[in-house]
């Protein structure tokens, strides 16, 4: 005798044997296939960063204030050991406005002695510090002053990416790449500083915070070329832990190529 399909309908019917055999394998495969899937996705995915964001604990760090061009902090780790902090704003914003204060009461502040609380982030041995009130800066003219000159590398030609470093070094991640662009772009609009990332498959990194021909800060115009591989040439300096680029923004060569973060 010719077997017949069942036919069902919800609001009238039991659902038969064949209906239940047919949806029993439907879930189980959906289900294996989810399982699989899931897998393979989080096979392809990288690593998250180990960086770090201090949101919720102020810390107050003590050093000799200095603009090169971006506000910095020189830091004595132990003795004769120094580190540069940069200085951040809240949000999506520099620090220089957190700092018109102390500006106001100096001739200038280069090489001054400061203390500020704010929240620090760090990653891959850099640490930057967000500044969220102005009157958590507090100026010492009685303390020596830690400063040195830049120290001179001569041109050099890098492949890399532009970043914010205040998402990319601890408040995003990731922090880099097109999906991070938009961010990325008001971030640097609002005064906090472009970074060349340069990073090789064996996760060696070099960071170069980038400035115009003549030294001085690059916000908006650099904004065409964030979270896209390029390449930059241009005069470079370091001072202690950080490298300085000085470039041409229209010589920034866009390159057809993945994100060169790793």
């Amino acid at each position: 005798m010719e077997k017949k399909d069942e036919f069902y309908i919800g609001y009238a019917d039991t659902v038969g044997q064949e209906t239940k055999s047919s949806i029993r394998r439907f879930v189980l495969t959906a289900l294996g296939l989810l399982i699989v899937g899931a897998v393979l996705f989080g096979s392809f995915q990288k690593e998250a960063s180990n960086s770090t964001f201090d949101f919720d604990t102020p810390t107050k760090i003590s050093g000799t204030y200095y603009e090169a061009p971006y506000p910095m902090l020189r830091v004595e780790l132990t003795e004769n050991t120094f580190k540069d902090i940069l200085l951040l704003g809240f949000g999506k914003f520099g620090a220089n406005a957190y700092l018109d204060n102390i500006k106001k009461s100096e001739v200038n502040i280069n090489g001054k002695h400061l203390t500020i609380e704010g929240n620090l982030i760090y990653y891959n041995g850099k640490t930057l510090l967000q500044i969220d009130d102005s009157h958590k800066i507090d100026l010492d003219n009685s303390k020596k002053k830690n400063f040195i000159l830049p120290q001179a590398m001569g041109t050099q030609e890098v492949v890399g990416e532009i970043v914010d470093p205040k998402c990319y070094f601890g408040v995003m991640k990731p922090g880099y790449g097109k999906i991070h662009r938009s961010c990325a772009a008001l971030c640097i609009s609002g005064g906090i500083p472009p970074v060349l990332v340069a990073s090789e498959a064996n996760a060696v990194s070099e960071y170069f915070l980038l400035t115009d021909l003549k030294g001085n800060p690059i916000h908006k115009d650099i904004i065409p070329y964030i979270g896209i591989p390029s390449k930059l040439k241009g005069e470079v300096e370091k001072m202690e832990d950080w490298y300085i680029m000085r470039i041409d923004v229209s010589e920034i060569e866009k390159l057809e190529k993945e994100s060169s973060i790793y």
